[in-house]
């Protein structure tokens, strides 16, 4: 009888699972008895793949015990399959160890241990669906009183797993904030829990679940510095302005240096700014923050072993352009915050990394006997903006004469738009998670020769790479005017774009094309979903439409628009963008009301879901009035392209004479305003004279065969020649 069932535990511990099997069997009917030969027999049938016959193995023997045997009888199984799952995980057979530990659930539905490591094992072998980790009920068992016993070294392994593997997947948040419950010290969690909140927001756009893991944060330790900071970002970005103003607040009362009061500071005006119509408190911490800077700036000492972060470059002057018009006096701090970013950089590099030096005017100039390597580098290169107007470029590049490299930047994955638009279309295509050294070594690995920056301090990490200096030109378009690092070389610009003296105030060479900075061969345009009678609006009446996002409303620039809508008769205004559309609705009312217009001549439209809608709906206007001292870009293109009349203000500003240079690319003068005046008097006139908004209308459909605005592939020759020329400048040096 010992020898069978020796025999038997020998062919099994051997994987000999038919000899083992006969083994059991005949252990069995010579000993009816023997508990253990019938669970062992059933867990051969397991591992052979007889789920069927292992279950009926097992239910035969439970028939016969009693009541109060089940329990024992019960662990006893439990134990068998346990021990032999251990067996297989120290063997890496992790398949087989999970089909036995889910065999376990069935019988012990509730052993939080053996769910863990079914969850493990699943990771493991990268099994894990989003329904089998809810169908594994882990939540509801960790939340069970009287609290189970939990493995908690094992916990922490699979949560960081989780983290790792679905981070996505809101499941993952609740399980991760039930086991908190059980590990001794969860404060050491924000310094897991804040990088995936991070990643959460700025690499997958998953506003709401960043909030929730920086929330989770919070309640850790309420006073958390960095959580703070993070949160009142995420708060904003997902449409929750009131708290991320709050946040920003608490982030700031707590700041000890005067790095971090300008930043919190910042943050509170960003979060004004996003939800819009708190002019009169944001001008009060713009100007707070400008006083900040500048103490900044005259006691900053360069710190070999600390490096500042690109957002000292990016977020504190973010929203000047917004304020006013006033190029003269913010590019030179703009430049000078820059340039010490750069410098600390710089520094940093020189004294803790061996094996990386920014490319300089030191390097060998060997010639070029290639292709010229052309690198975009982008946080954008997806349905944005940026990717919206620079698709064309890659669609039309001169491959014959040039590689060009697309550089995802801060992007994990490529979607339909951007695979088909850029990486399709280019030489090399890669995404990078945000090291902006790592991606600076690939971008020298990849020999690239002229580094074109396509969101200029609209994304630190996209500055923190440029600053490296990884390639030996390096050139800013598109973006958020120039960022002033003094490792750009040039500022691609037009005739029309930046006024005749704009170069006294930029520290990069302006590069102005011979036309135009931009052009596009189109867009795509939807089906309608809004009519004129769904808006209560009359046929006949005059429809003005402005559609930008809140920090682009400023007061003087709406005031205005109330006096064109007071002065024509039958005439309505849209009103449509991001930003706190309560707020936003009562300071527009607000604003029309002291200009003599009354309420039921505005309209407030939602946004659409896809931009595609949104031009389509765009027929419902007469005239679009733009804004200032930010004018519109991407939406002004969408406008004239749509066939509709524009009217903007021309400043002095990059970002005030956007409007302008694609009316003039476009063949139009009509709308053009140099002054306030000037401005209404044009929206007036559009109002009324219905002959002049034809000949606009039809000027600007002739304009797509004829315009600079709307040849694409001639902008890119241009473009192209331009770096050429730039080439044979650093050649010839």
């Amino acid at each position: 009888m010992k020898d069978l069932q020796q025999q038997a535990n020998e062919h099994f511990l051997k994987g000999n699972y038919e000899q083992a099997a006969s083994l059991y069997e005949a252990w069995i009917e010579t000993n009816p008895e023997a508990r253990l030969g019938y669970w062992y027999l059933g867990l051969v049938h397991l591992l052979t793949g007889q789920d069927a016959d292992a279950q009926l193995t097992w239910m035969l023997l439970m028939a016969e015990a009693a009541p109060d045997q089940i329990d024992a009888w019960t662990l006893e199984l439990v134990q068998v399959l346990q021990t032999e799952a251990i067996r297989k995980e120290s063997q890496q057979d992790f398949q087989a160890a999970l089909h036995i530990r889910q065999s376990i659930q069935a019988i012990h539905p509730t052993d939080v241990n053996n769910l863990l490591q079914i969850l493990w094992l699943s990771l493991e072998l990268k099994q894990l669906s989003s329904e089998e980790l809810a169908n594994l009920g882990l939540v509801e068992q960790l939340q069970a009183e009287p609290s189970p016993n939990v493995d908690v070294e094992l916990l922490t392994t699979v949560l960081r797993q989780l983290l790792d593997q679905a981070l996505e997947d809101p499941l993952v948040l609740k399980l991760v904030d039930a086991g908190l419950a059980y590990v001794e010290h969860p404060e050491f969690w924000i310094e897991e829990l804040l990088p995936k909140a991070v990643t959460l927001s700025k690499l997958l756009r998953n506003n709401t679940l960043a909030c929730r893991y920086a929330e989770l944060c919070l309640a850790i330790d309420p006073n958390h510095s960095e959580t703070l900071l993070r949160l009142s970002s995420f708060y904003q970005d997902a449409g929750r302005y009131q708290d991320g103003i709050e946040m920003a607040k608490r982030y700031f009362m707590g700041c000890q240096t005067l790095l971090q009061q300008i930043m919190g500071n910042a943050l509170v005006l960003r979060g004004l700014m996003t939800a819009g119509a708190k002019w009169q408190e944001a001008e009060t911490i713009l100007q707070t923050g400008t006083d900040l800077l500048r103490a900044f700036i005259n006691s900053y000492e360069v710190n070999p072993s600390a490096c500042l972060d690109a957002s000292i470059m990016c977020t504190p002057v973010f929203f000047y352009p917004y304020f006013g018009d006033r190029p003269a006096d913010v590019r030179p701090l703009q430049n000078q915050l820059s340039s010490l970013y750069q410098t600390s950089v710089h520094t940093f590099i020189e004294h803790h990394v061996n094996d990386y030096q920014p490319y300089s005017k030191t390097h060998r100039k060997q010639a070029v006997n290639r292709k010229l390597r052309i690198g975009y580098l982008s946080r954008c290169l997806w349905r944005h903006s940026v990717g919206w107007l620079s698709r064309w470029v890659f669609q039309h590049s001169n491959r014959d004469r040039f590689d060009v490299y697309a550089y995802f930047n801060h992007q994990s994955r490529i979607d339909a738009f951007s695979q088909r638009w850029f990486a399709d279309n280019a030489t090399h295509a890669c995404c990078f998670q945000g090291d902006a050294l790592g991606i600076a070594q690939a971008i020298q690995q990849d020999k690239i020769d002229i580094l074109v920056d396509l969101d200029s301090i609209t994304a630190d990490y996209t500055c923190s790479v440029m600053a490296l200096k990884p390639a030996p030109i390096q050139v800013t378009w598109l973006g958020l005017d120039a960022s002033g690092l003094p490792a750009i070389d040039y500022f691609l610009a037009d005739p029309y774009v930046l006024p005749e003296n704009a170069q006294d105030y930029y520290s990069e060479t302006i590069w102005r094309l011979p036309q135009t900075y931009i052009a596009i061969d189109g867009f795509e345009v939807g089906v309608p979903t809004l009519r004129r009678d769904q808006l209560g609006i009359p046929t006949d009446a005059i429809v003005y439409l402005s559609a930008q996002s809140a920090y682009k409303r400023h007061p003087d620039t709406v005031r205005m628009q109330m006096r064109v809508i007071q002065a024509v008769p039958n005439s309505y205004f849209l009103i449509k963008g991001s930003g706190d559309q309560q707020g936003l609705q009562a300071f527009f009312l607000q604003l029309a009301e002291e200009e003599g217009v009354t309420s039921d001549r505005l309209r407030f439209l939602p946004q659409e879901a896809y931009e595609e809608d949104h031009r389509a709906n765009l027929k419902l206007a007469d005239v679009v009035l733009d804004t200032f001292p930010y004018n519109g870009a991407t939406t002004t293109l969408e406008t004239l392209w749509m066939g509709i009349p524009l009217v903007t203000r021309v400043g002095q500003q990059f970002a005030a004479r956007n409007s302008y240079t694609m009316m003039v690319n476009a063949g139009i003068t009509e709308g053009i305003a140099w002054t306030d005046e000037e401005y209404v008097e044009w929206g007036i006139r559009l109002g009324h004279d219905a002959e002049l908004r034809r000949q606009i209308n039809w000027k600007l459909w002739r304009s797509r065969q004829t315009a600079p605005l709307w040849n694409a592939k001639q902008f890119t020759r241009e473009l192209e020649q331009a770096y050429e020329q730039m080439w044979a400048i650093y050649r010839n040096r």
